[in-house]
């Protein structure tokens, strides 16, 4: 259907551009003919713009089909619009006015008002260009904003949009339902969290367990990395070792488990069990129920060797 409609539009544009052309001479000086030039140019300036439109839309049906991701694609779209839209609005006023030297320096001047009139949509700008070039995140990630997290659905020449995760209406890493736009220009003053990135796509997250003192530790140690292990063992010592292979590009040295592991932290009243384990990130809730469902019942099946504090607060 694109393909279609571009070669229409282009077949459009060439049909205008001669219709101008016609028109231009009956318009001429010493003609019978027109009384000014306008109408050709505005002729013209049509099968311009059906060009732009046109060629728009055979690029775009070639990057569709050709680029690796949707991201990618995204991506450059979004530089294909601007490109198409710039060269196009200055091919047009350059037919109207016809005086080429004339227009850049008009538009040097007003762009030199413009940017005190228009400082945050110019940052905006600014912040699209550097996501573009130093893709702090793409489409399709999971990413916090200053205090915005979501999804990324849409990254446009102003504003990024987020699927909201989380949030004031829901608990855990859930989707609320709510859009959220954020300000390109945001990316410059403040930290991007990316929860997906494309080298390592997952995180480590947490599971709590609150136990009582007379708890036997070791065994309800034992079930939590046992319960783990038969969730998420063999794919997360795949993720370590992809993991490990972007560490050796980098300066960093760290140790890092292949299994999940738990930590031990005395409280108060309680002893807490902190199952640390490795998730990709738009999975991390539904994994979480699954672990505390499978550990529960286990500790429940021992209840002499598993005690849970009588305080509620748990």
């Amino acid at each position: 259907m694109k393909r279609t409609a571009g070669i229409g539009l282009l077949v459009l544009a060439g049909l205008l551009a001669l219709a101008g052309a016609v028109l231009s001479t009956l318009s001429a000086p010493g003609s019978t003919g027109l009384p000014n030039s306008i109408l050709w140019k505005l002729v013209v300036a049509l099968g311009i713009v059906a060009a732009g439109y046109g060629l728009y839309l055979l690029a775009s049906r070639a990057i569709v089909a050709t680029a690796p991701t949707k991201a990618r694609a995204h991506s450059l779209l979004t530089i294909l619009r601007l490109a198409i839209f710039v060269a196009v609005a200055l091919a047009v006023l350059g037919l109207l006015t016809q005086r080429w030297l004339g227009l850049m320096v008009s538009l040097g001047v007003v762009g030199f008002a413009i940017t005190f009139a228009l400082q945050q949509p110019l940052a905006s700008l600014i912040g699209w260009a550097y996501i573009v070039v130093k893709q702090p995140y793409r489409v399709g990630d999971r990413v916090r904003i200053d205090d915005a997290k979501g999804d990324v659905i849409d990254v446009d020449f102003l504003v990024t949009t987020l699927w909201e995760v989380g949030g004031e209406l829901v608990s855990g890493n859930q989707p609320s339902g709510r859009l959220v736009t954020v300000p390109n220009s945001t990316v410059l003053s403040t930290q991007v969290y990316n929860f997906s990135w494309d080298d390592f796509p997952y995180v480590w997250n947490e599971l709590t367990l609150q136990v009582a003192y007379e708890t036997d530790l070791e065994f309800a140690r034992s079930v939590m990395v046992e319960e783990a292990d038969d969730l998420l063992g063999d794919e997360m010592a795949e993720r370590i070792a992809q993991y490990r292979e972007v560490l050796d590009e980098t300066p960093v040295e760290l140790e890092v488990r292949e299994r999940p592991s738990v930590n031990v932290v005395q409280e108060q009243s309680w002893v807490e069990l902190r199952l640390r384990y490795l998730v990709h990130p738009k999975k991390s809730q539904s994994v979480r129920n699954q672990l505390y469902e499978r550990i529960l019942e286990r500790c429940n099946e021992a209840p002499d060797r598993v005690a849970f504090p009588v305080s509620r607060n748990r």
